[in-house]
């Protein structure tokens, strides 16, 4: 069985919270069942790891290293400040 590694990066655990007009209304428990939902019918196991620290990011992706098959990484705010 295929194995990813989902990295969310700053802020998005505010999904649904956060200027919901802007960013929608789905919370981030909404893109973890997503997420859980399409990997299952897939066949995929995932793991889904979200920080607002960037180091704990790269240990996290570091430590994916020979055990994920594919990793996923959406930077949040790092697209703006990192």
């Amino acid at each position: 069985m295929k194995k990813i590694l989902i990295l969310n990066g700053p802020n998005l655990n505010l999904l649904g919270k956060r200027e919901p007009d802007i960013y929608g209304k789905q919370t981030y428990a909404d893109l973890e069942a997503y997420v859980a939902e399409c990997c299952a019918a897939r066949g995929v196991e995932f793991e889904i790891f979200q920080s607002n620290h960037e180091g704990a990011l790269i240990d996290r992706l570091h430590q994916a290293h020979g055990v994920c098959d594919g990793i996923v990484y959406n930077p949040g705010a790092h697209t703006h400040y990192s």
